[in-house]
């Protein structure tokens, strides 16, 4: 009787064995077709096929608009910090501003920063606190000071440099 347990014993843990190696080959297996299809999409040809379309596309890109230029932001070097005078008290404000402009004009905007500064902080502190409360009164402030920049910039430059004025943070105690 105890022969017969330890050969069931044995015929068991081989039985373990063998299912272990069938469980880890099979996930070598899958891990080999992973990274095999992984390589194969990463070293495909870098070059698009050679169509009509693309090549009109080709030939607009040279002659794209302005607005379809990319993108670049210039933050203001500090925040705007200024009082505001309210019904029952004075209110403090802070409000970070960065600028997006198209291409190049990255370049001519940070040149011009003290100006754009004052315009900013001239729009800023003739706000008004109830119409700062709301999220409309923030928006309008919004395109006041990107008017008011655009009119600052525009006789220096001859273009319009900015495209938008966000606000990165604003904050009203």
């Amino acid at each position: 009787m105890p022969e017969q347990e330890l050969e069931l014993n044995e015929a068991s843990e081989g039985g373990k064995k063998s299912k272990k190696l069938v469980i880890f080959g099979g996930i070598g297996l899958v891990l080999a077709l992973l990274i095999g299809g992984g390589v194969w999409f990463f070293m495909g040809s870098d070059e698009p096929e050679n169509t009509d379309s693309q090549t009109e596309t080709e030939t607009s890109i040279d002659a794209k608009p302005m607005s379809m230029e990319e993108a670049n932001y210039v933050g203001m070097p500090r925040p705007f910090l200024f009082n505001l005078p309210g019904v029952d008290r004075a209110r403090l404000v802070e409000i970070k501003v960065q600028l997006m402009v198209r291409g190049d004009d990255s370049v001519l905007t940070q040149k011009h920063i003290p100006l754009i500064e004052d315009a900013l902080l001239t729009t800023f502190s003739a706000a008004d606190v109830q119409k700062l409360s709301t999220q409309a009164g923030k928006d309008e402030l919004r395109q006041l000071a990107l008017l008011n920049v655009q009119n600052t910039l525009q006789p220096i430059t001859g273009k319009k440099v900015v495209e938008k004025v966000l606000f990165t943070g604003f904050v009203m105690q």
